[in-house]
C-alpha cells in the first residue's frame, strides 16, 4: 500500500516548451521542481509509447517503444547533434495546444538531422541498446521503416512475405531499408537515454513515476507482427477474428469499439505468459508505479465480432484471471500496480479486483451522479488502500463537470458534500474532499489545480479530432501561489512526505 501521500497526473506531452510539444528536457525537470515544491510524491503519466491514430497512446504501433516526439532537441544540441541555428526557424508558440501535423513534419527533419550527424561510435551504442532483451526495438525499427516503405497499415502490407516473417523476405527489407531502420533505433536510444535521466533526476528529488500502460496493443503493431500467435488472428490470411471494446457503461450509452485485437490466452498461457511477463519486466524497469488501464480485463473481458461495426453486438468472455497475476508476481516480484477498475462491474468482476490485492481507483467527479451516498468514489466511502482521483484523462475536469454537465441535483448534492464555494474555487473544494478522504494516495490531473474548465480536458472517450491529447499547460501557471496552496493542502491533511517517513525504531 502508498504511504499516506498526493501526486499530480499530467502527460510529457502537456507540459510547456518552445518546439510544439512537451519533452524530457528542461520543462520537465521544472514540473518535477514544482512537485518537489509542492510536497507531491508521484508523478502520473500516460503511456510514453509511440501514439497511434488520433495522437492516442492507447492505440500504439508498439508496446515497448518510446515516442521519439519526447525527445528534447536542445539536448541534443548539448550532445553536438544539432545546432541553435538547426532549432531556431522550428521555435513554436502555441502555447495551448499540439499541432501534431506540425510537430510531426518538425521533429522529423531535425532527428533525421541528428542521425546524420551522428558518429560511427555513437551508431555502435545504438545498435547494441536496439538489439538488448531479445531485439524488441530493433524489431520496432524494421517494422516502422516496413510501415512508411508501403504507407498502409500492418495487415494490409502488400509483401505477404515479410508479413508472414518471411527470414529472406526481412533480409531483403533490413538492406534495402537499412538506413531508416538505422533512424528509427536512433530515436529509440535516444529517447531511453533522456527518460532515463528525466526519471533519475525525479527520484533524485523524492518523486516517484506512475507510469500508465495500456491493456490491448494496435492491430497496426510490431507486437502483432512478431507475436501472432498470441491474438486471436486467422494465421492464412492474417484478418482479426474478433476485436476489443466495452458494452454501454458511464462513458458512452452505445459502448465504444476500440478495435484492438484480442488476445489468444490459451496460447498466453501455453507458453507459461512469457510475453506479458516480458511487457511488465520492461516496463517496471522505466516507472517506479504501473497502472494497468483496463484492468477487468483480466477477469472478463468485451469481445466484438471483427465484422461488426457495433460494441453492442459482443460478448463477455472469462480472462486469464490470478493464472496470470501469478506468473507476472513470480517473474517480476517488484513491480506495484494500480488498478484502473472503472466502468461497469458486476459482483464477480468486483470480487476479482478486489482478491488481486492491488489498489483501485475512485474517481471524485463521478461521485455525485446518484443523489445519495451509495457511490463508492465518495470519500467518506473509500477504503486506505486505494487511490482517490479528482479526475482522470478520460473525465471532464471538475469545473467543466461543475458549471457544464451537472444537472442542479448533483450540483447541489457536489456543493454540501464538498463545501464548495466560489471564493476557494470549485476544483480546490474537490482536491480538499479528495485529499482528506482515507484512500492512501491522492491524486488530481493538472488542470483540476489550475481550476481549468472543458477546454482543457484531456481525452473525450469515444471522439476524435484536435481536442483530444493536444492540451498544453503554460510555465507561468505553475506558479509560487500553486505551489504553496498545494503544500498547504497535503500538510492540512497529512499526505507530506515528511509527515510520513518512518520513524526508526527505538
Amino acid at each position: 500500500m502508498f504511504p499516506r501521500s498526493s501526486g499530480i497526473l499530467m502527460h510529457i506531452s502537456s507540459l510547456p516548451g518552445e518546439f510544439g510539444i512537451g519533452s524530457m528536457g528542461r520543462e520537465a525537470r521544472l514540473f518535477v521542481d514544482f512537485l518537489h515544491r509542492a510536497g507531491e510524491r508521484y508523478w502520473q503519466l500516460l503511456p510514453l509509447v509511440p501514439p497511434g491514430g488520433g495522437a492516442s497512446p492507447y492505440m500504439s504501433p508498439s508496446s515497448a517503444a518510446g515516442n521519439p516526439l519526447f525527445i528534447d532537441l536542445p539536448t541534443l544540441v548539448d550532445e553536438g547533434l544539432l545546432s541553435w541555428w538547426d532549432l531556431e526557424p522550428y521555435k513554436y508558440y502555441d502555447v495551448d495546444r499540439v499541432n501534431y501535423p506540425w510537430v510531426y513534419e518538425v521533429h522529423e527533419n531535425l532527428l533525421h538531422k541528428a542521425y546524420r550527424n551522428a558518429s560511427p561510435e555513437l551508431m555502435n551504442e545504438v545498435y547494441a541498446f536496439v538489439n538488448e532483451d531479445g531485439g524488441e526495438l530493433m524489431d520496432y525499427a524494421l517494422f516502422k521503416a516496413c510501415s512508411n516503405h508501403f504507407g498502409v497499415p500492418l495487415l494490409q502490407w502488400p509483401d505477404k512475405n515479410l508479413l508472414h516473417r518471411d527470414e529472406d523476405a526481412m533480409n531483403w527489407y533490413r538492406e534495402t531499408l537499412k538506413d531508416e531502420i538505422g533512424y528509427h533505433a536512433f530515436c529509440q536510444y535516444q529517447f531511453a537515454k533522456q527518460w532515463r535521466a528525466l526519471k533519475q533526476y525525479a527520484n533524485d528529488n523524492g518523486i516517484q513515476i506512475i507510469g500508465d500502460i495500456p491493456f490491448y496493443v494496435s492491430a497496426d503493431s510490431v507486437d502483432v507482427w512478431t507475436h501472432p500467435d498470441m491474438f486471436r488472428i486467422n494465421r492464412e490470411t492474417m484478418e482479426l477474428d474478433y476485436v476489443a471494446g466495452v458494452p454501454a457503461d458511464m462513458f458512452s450509452a452505445t459502448g465504444q469499439l476500440w478495435g484492438n485485437p484480442i488476445y489468444d490466452w490459451d496460447a498466453h498461457e501455453a507458453d507459461g505468459y512469457q510475453w506479458w511477463c516480458n511487457r511488465i519486466r520492461r516496463t517496471n524497469a522505466f516507472y517506479d508505479v504501473i497502472r494497468i488501464d483496463h484492468f477487468r480485463g483480466f477477469h472478463t473481458y468485451w469481445q466484438i465480432p471483427s465484422w461488426s461495426d457495433s460494441a453492442l453486438t459482443g460478448e463477455w468472455k472469462y480472462g486469464p484471471g490470478m493464472k496470470l497475476l501469478n506468473a507476472i508476481h513470480k517473474h517480476v516480484p517488484t513491480a506495484e500496480f494500480i488498478a484502473e477498475d472503472l466502468g461497469e462491474l458486476d459482483k464477480e468482476a468486483t470480487a476479482f479486483i478486489k482478491g488481486t490485492g492491488i489498489p483501485g481507483m475512485r474517481v471524485l467527479v463521478d461521485a455525485f451522479n446518484t443523489l445519495a451516498d451509495q457511490s463508492s468514489f465518495l470519500p467518506h466511502n473509500c477504503i486506505p488502500d486505494s487511490v482517490m482521483y479528482t479526475g482522470t484523462h478520460d473525465t471532464p475536469t471538475f469545473v467543466q463537470w461543475y458549471y457544464t454537465i451537472a444537472n442542479e441535483g448533483q450540483r447541489d448534492f457536489a456543493r454540501r458534500y464538498l463545501h464548495l464555494n466560489e471564493q476557494s474555487g470549485v476544483s480546490w473544494g474537490a482536491m480538499a474532499g479528495a485529499w482528506g478522504s482515507v484512500c492512501s494516495l491522492a491524486m488530481a490531473q493538472i488542470q483540476d489545480v489550475l481550476s481549468l474548465g472543458g477546454d482543457a480536458r484531456m481525452n473525450a472517450p469515444g471522439t476524435m479530432g484536435d481536442h483530444n491529447w493536444s492540451w498544453r499547460v503554460r510555465m507561468n501557471a505553475l506558479n509560487d501561489e500553486v505551489i504553496n496552496r498545494l503544500r498547504e493542502l497535503n500538510w492540512l491533511y497529512g499526505r507530506l512526505p515528511e509527515q510520513n517517513e518512518e520513524k526508526p525504531e527505538e
